[in-house]
């Protein structure tokens, strides 16, 4: 994808007018330059122009010229290939290691220090090994001058490198932001239509009209149930975060709801978790939703046999452990639909851009079960 993010960011409206879809040359020009700058794909043309744009600085500068014949040449490269190596210690060690994880201090302390260990070995090599094929008149030259000089080109180019580094990370941090943003909006709508539509409201209200001809107390919990349920889905769907004991309760009222509904259905929520930490722990809301939905419309069997939903949540080592097994029919026959469509793929996603690579997500299918096995921090 070439032109990105950067050019939706700087030029489409959420309104649904297509003047609004029309970038100006301007804005087109910066969205390039940002993808030219960010985007893996230019990853190896980036570095080539970093590499002949520095190449050319020191070309147009005077202290090489201070060596005959083909020496100049030597110190050139030498000198290129000294700055060269300090400028991308800094920008693949030292920024993401230390300036990325907020140590300005160490990042400070060890940058100087290889600028100065750096120009020393420079200066070094100049005294003991370039000195002899210095022009006549050079050599009466105090050093202190090309070390000045030397000296600010080195400060100058790794700024520029660690401004890039800082572009890039800032660029896919907001590209992250935004993609999350509307992910989380698409899910809420897709939730939302999915999970409380007519059919499932009809369905609960026939079950709760039934329910209090025979039995009134019951229909009375099944009412409170479901109010809860949708209370969630309203409220708590739209922050940010909710309290992992709260994801729980919705997901045992869904399975209720469902029990309620299927008489051959049964479900399990375990968890040894200490109750205090599920009440201080803070997850995004909806994480597991799709999961279990997908459980338990899987979990029919066709034979009218009895079909079930296991859930386990645990916390260790400050991580959260979520398994789903649901039963399935032997001779429902097996296919990744069970994992297919659009509400998967945006938890996938989703997934992707809470957690990127700190999270763990199994699915194995087996002849009587499917099993969702999730890992992520918390």
């Amino acid at each position: 994808m070439h032109v990105t993010f950067v050019i939706t960011y700087f030029c489409v409206s959420l309104e649904p007018d297509s003047n609004h879809m029309k970038c100006t040359p301007q804005e087109l020009k910066n969205a390039l330059v940002i993808d030219f700058l960010v985007e893996d794909q230019y990853r190896i043309l980036r570095h080539v122009v970093f590499l002949i744009f520095f190449f050319l600085m020191l070309f147009f500068t005077s202290f090489w010229n201070w060596y005959v014949g083909i020496y100049k040449y030597y110190v050139l490269f030498f000198v290129y290939t000294s700055l060269i190596i300090m400028v991308y210690v800094n920008t693949y060690i030292l920024v993401p290691l230390y300036f990325f994880k907020t140590r300005y201090t160490t990042y400070f302390i060890l940058l100087a220090l290889m600028g100065a260990v750096g120009l020393n070995v420079i200066g070094y090599c100049f005294d003991h090994y370039f000195s002899d094929y210095k022009v006549e008149a050079m050599k009466r030259l105090d050093r202190k001058g090309g070390m000045y000089e030397g000296f600010m080109m080195c400060i100058s180019i790794i700024l520029i490198s660690t401004t890039v580094k800082l572009l890039q990370k800032w660029t896919r941090d907001n590209k992250k932001i935004v993609e999350l943003s509307n992910l989380t909006l698409s899910m809420e709508l897709n939730e939302l239509r999915n999970q409380i539509n007519p059919h499932f409201l009809f369905n609960m209200l026939n079950n709760v009209k039934a329910l209090i001809r025979t039995d009134p107390e019951k229909a009375s919990a099944v009412i409170i149930k479901l109010s809860e349920f949708l209370r969630y889905q309203l409220y708590e769907n739209g922050e940010e975060k909710t309290l992992l004991s709260l994801e729980i309760e919705f997901l045992s009222n869904f399975l209720n709801l469902e029990k309620i509904r299927r008489e051959n259905f049964s479900f399990e929520i375990e968890s040894k978790t200490d109750k205090r930490i599920l009440n201080r722990t803070f997850i995004p809301p909806n994480l597991f939703t799709t999961f279990v939905e997908n459980a338990v419309k899987h979990s029919v069997d066709m034979s009218d046999k009895e079909s079930s939903v296991k859930i386990n949540i645990e916390i260790q080592n400050q991580k959260l452990y979520f398994v789903c097994r649901n039963s399935r029919d032997p001779d429902y026959p097996a296919s990744d639909e069970h994992y297919s469509g659009l509400g998967l793929a945006n938890i996938k996603r989703r997934l992707e851009l809470l957690y990127d690579d700190t999270h763990n997500l199994e699915i194995i299918s087996t002849e009587k079960e499917y099993t969702i096995d999730l890992i992520i921090p918390v």
